[in-house]
This record gives structure tokens, C-alpha cells and sequence, in this order.
């Protein structure tokens, strides 16, 4: 058996180090490492509970608008505020902006340049991946950064910044919309849409959504046979290297359900355990933390302590290990359109579960959803009707905040007690996802992916490795609050 340590890992957001134990040129165990402890539960204890509006979208300048909505759907479910129908869609229209251009940005600079490595020099797509894809020059980053620019406009004009926004409150958001602006918001998304159809898909939004069967994704790729766009380009290679068996984790998926209005989430909430569908019952999450460097047991949020100890004999990592009645959990994108029911995301776990191809896929496919979703939010707007109630005091009591982030379900369990925060406990995705080994010592959703992934002989650096943890797109940052 040979140890190696990869990392630290570049195009991460945050810190991350992996051990790998190989034998026979192949993972046989990995142990996943948060090696940056920040402390934010610790900074929100005694201060006024609306500062956690300030100080949460500081956890991460990638998702701060997430970590916004969760602190402010917190306060708003402690003090029964309810929000305006015009507040939800431009808080709505914040958060799908902030995933897409999350999604793009992981797929054009985080993901796809890994397939120009040197290692891949021999193979026949490689010329045009490296001249489409390679890190700073590669022909697709002069385009998307662009579009994503002038998509991020849309934040702009509904929250004034990004990151670290203070539009989105409890209640609704503090910038209405003028008729001029709500013209220029359509006009903005019209324009990403046109790209996003011309470059990303090579199709009309609307028919990438309708893919169903693995069928139709064929058909799909075998319309663009002489000049494919970029998922396309993303499934020949996928084809060609056999994504859909790399990467495979517990095949237990939870989404909190994502972009709430008066009729609930327009993706739906829930829990997928070997295809066997239920709702997520929230009592039955807990923080592990026999394998972190972190002081006592197995506790609901509510109850949940941040506690570090770096005498832990057992730990090993920064973050703690989330479950679901005991079960390590998958979140995501792929997580978010699987539980939602969208036929292909449904095909596609059928047929090889979690995995890198399903995973890069959910995630394209959320985009080529989200956009004639945010299309249709616009157009509802109602510039001469409120956008945002107010809460007047925040009350002594505990709530949660539950919303779903670009990388998937993001939790704010809030107890206030005299006035002050007595208690603040988060759990972002990459927690639920980079955990480590529970007290049953049972890995977490990315240590269980990376058994079996192959080691090229010579290698120190695994590029299946790569591929796999990249297809969780991990942001360490938040992994460790």
C-alpha cells in the first residue's frame, strides 16, 4: 500500500488536502482534510441578531448572497414576518443569479481545464480542449467572463453589490424596481440567454430542459456531431474517459427545496435513498464530530457547539461530519434536479448514481432551467408594490433558514436569548459533502466517491482524484465557518 498526500489543491475556493491510500493502482481509502478553521459560529455568539446579516455573507465572497438569505430566512421565521410576493422574486432572482454564474465559473475555470493536462496529450479531443478550456488562455474564458459580467448586473440593479450584499432582509429586500429597470433586467437576461443558447448548449434553453431519456441526450450530441458546444464538448470527453463510473458516492441525495414563493419552492424539497423518495425530516440532523478537531457528541443543530480542540486523538479535519439520521447525505445540483424530477437527472443516477457525469451534468442542466425561470420572475415584477415588510424586534426564540446554494442544501439554526445570539450553528454544503468519518466510522459522501478511482503509475498528483473532487465543486470556505 502506498500513502499519498494531495494538495494544497489549486481553483479551490479555500483550503483542502486529501490522504490516499493506493493499492494496486487504485484508492483504496482517502481521508478528507479542511485544514483552515475560521471561527464565524463563534463570532455571531452575543451579538444583536441582526448583525448576522453583516457578518454571515463574509463566510464566502463566492455564495455570500446564499449565506444572506439563509441568516435572513432565519430572523424572518423567528419573528413570523412574511415576505411580499415581490420581495421572494427579486430575492429569487439574486440567488439564481449568484448560482449561474457559480455554475459557469466552476465548469469554464474550475473543472474543464484539467482535461489540458499533459496527461491527456495523447488523446484525440485534446487539441481542441486545450484550446477551448486551458486555464487563463483557453478561448472559452475570453467569452464567459465577459457574459458573466454583464449577468452579474442583474445583482447589481437588485441588491446593489456583490458580494456581501445587505438588500436581502427579513421580510423581503430593501431595493424596489423601477419600470426602467425592470426593462433592463429583461434586456440583460435576453442577451446571457442568447449566449448561454449559442456557446454553452449550442440550443434552445427550452430544449435542453426537455432531455429526458439517455436517448435524447445521444440525439442531442449527435446534432452538434460537427461543431459541438461546450456540454456537448463536456460529454464527448466524459464518453471517452468514462466519467459516469468515476466518482460514485452513497447514492443519498437531500435538497431543502430552492426559490421559495407563496406556493412553496419551484424546486422541490426532499430526500432520494436508492431511488426510494420522502420528505427531509429536519429533526433528524446532527453534526458529528468524533473525527474533527472539535470538543463533543453527535448534536442537532439547535444544540450544536463549535468547540475547537486540536488534541483530538481521532481527528483529523476542521469539519465536522453531518447526517441525516445517521446517513451521510449528497448535495448539489445534481441532488436539487434529481429530487425535483427531471427526467434525465433521474436517468442518469439510475443508470451510475452520483458520479462525475451526472454531477457536471445536474449542474448545466439547473442553468438551462433557471434562466426562463428568472426570465418569467422578471416579468412578474410589480414596480408600484412593496418588496419588503418589516419585522420591527427580532425576539427571543430559535429558528432555522434553510435555502439551497449553488452547491447545494445550506442551513442557519439561530437561537436568540436576552436580545443576543446565544447560539449559531451553519451547515453548509461542502460540510454535508467533504465530511469526515462519523463516530461509526463511516466516510463522508467525497471519502466514499474517491474509493476506486485509478492512479496512473508515477503519479503523485491523481488526475481521476482531480475530477472527482472538483465534481463536487467544493468551497472550503464555508466547510469551515
Amino acid at each position: 500500500m502506498t500513502r499519498l498526500i494531495t494538495g494544497p489543491f489549486n481553483r479551490v475556493e479555500g483550503e483542502l488536502e486529501v490522504k490516499l491510500d493506493v493499492t494496486d493502482n487504485m484508492v483504496a481509502s482517502a481521508s478528507v482534510n479542511s485544514p483552515l478553521f475560521r471561527g464565524f459560529e463563534r463570532m455571531l455568539h452575543g451579538k444583536d441578531p441582526m448583525d448576522a446579516l453583516v457578518l454571515v455573507p463574509r463566510i464566502c465572497g463566492i455564495c455570500s448572497v446564499s449565506q444572506s438569505m439563509a441568516a435572513a430566512a432565519a430572523l424572518a421565521n423567528l419573528t413570523g414576518i412574511e415576505t411580499p410576493r415581490n420581495g421572494n422574486l427579486a430575492a429569487n432572482l439574486v440567488l439564481a443569479c449568484e448560482n449561474i454564474a457559480d455554475h459557469l465559473t466552476h465548469f469554464y475555470l474550475f473543472f474543464m481545464p484539467d482535461f489540458t493536462r499533459e496527461v491527456y496529450a495523447q488523446e484525440p479531443w485534446f487539441a481542441e480542449a486545450h484550446s477551448r478550456f486551458a486555464a487563463v488562455h483557453g478561448r472559452a474564458t475570453q467569452e464567459v467572463l465577459p457574459a458573466r459580467a454583464e449577468f452579474l448586473h442583474i445583482t447589481g440593479l437588485l441588491a446593489g453589490k456583490w458580494p456581501h450584499t445587505l438588500a436581502v432582509q427579513p421580510g423581503g429586500t430593501t431595493k424596489a424596481v423601477a419600470i426602467n429597470e425592470k426593462l433592463r433586467l429583461t434586456a440583460i437576461l435576453h442577451k446571457f440567454r442568447r449566449f448561454l443558447e449559442a456557446t454553452v448548449f449550442g440550443a434552445d434553453l427550452d430544449e435542453v430542459s426537455a432531455l429526458e431519456t439517455l436517448a435524447d441526450l445521444q440525439s442531442y450530441r449527435k446534432m452538434q456531431a460537427s461543431r459541438p458546444s461546450d456540454f456537448v464538448g463536456f460529454l464527448n470527453i466524459a464518453e471517452a474517459l468514462n466519467l459516469e463510473h468515476l466518482g460514485r458516492s452513497a447514492d443519498r441525495f437531500m435538497s431543502f427545496g430552492a426559490y421559495e414563493l407563496t406556493d412553496g419552492h419551484v424546486f422541490k424539497s426532499g430526500v432520494v435513498d436508492d431511488t426510494q423518495s420522502s420528505n427531509v425530516n429536519l429533526d433528524l440532523i446532527t453534526e458529528d464530530v468524533s473525527h474533527a478537531w472539535m470538543q463533543g457528541g453527535a448534536q442537532h443543530p439547535f444544540e450544536g457547539t463549535t468547540q475547537p480542540d486540536t488534541e483530538m486523538k481521532e481527528g483529523y479535519s476542521w469539519c465536522k461530519a453531518p447526517r441525516l439520521g445517521g446517513k451521510t447525505i449528497e448535495v448539489g445540483a445534481l441532488a436539487r434536479q434529481l429530487i425535483d424530477g427531471q427526467p434525465l437527472m433521474k436517468e442518469l443516477v439510475q443508470a451510475g448514481g452520483g458520479n462525475v457525469l451526472s454531477r457536471v451534468a445536474g449542474r448545466l442542466m439547473e442553468v438551462a432551467r433557471l434562466v426562463p425561470l428568472m426570465q418569467e420572475w422578471v416579468s412578474e415584477l410589480e414596480p408600484e408594490a412593496p418588496f419588503r415588510n418589516h419585522p420591527g424586534q427580532i425576539p427571543d426564540g430559535q429558528a432555522m433558514g434553510l435555502v439551497e446554494a449553488a452547491r447545494g442544501a445550506l442551513g442557519h439554526w439561530l437561537r436568540v436569548e436576552n436580545g443576543k445570539i446565544a447560539n449559531y450553528q451553519i451547515i453548509a454544503p461542502t460540510t454535508w459533502n467533504f465530511s469526515p468519518r462519523d463516530a461509526q466510522g463511516v466516510p463522508g459522501p467525497l471519502e466514499q466517491a474517491l474509493v476506486g478511482a485509478p492512479v496512473r503509475k508515477g503519479e503523485t498528483d491523481p488526475v481521476a482524484v482531480q475530477h472527482i473532487i472538483r465534481s463536487f465543486d467544493p468551497c472550503m470556505f464555508c466547510t469551515v465557518h
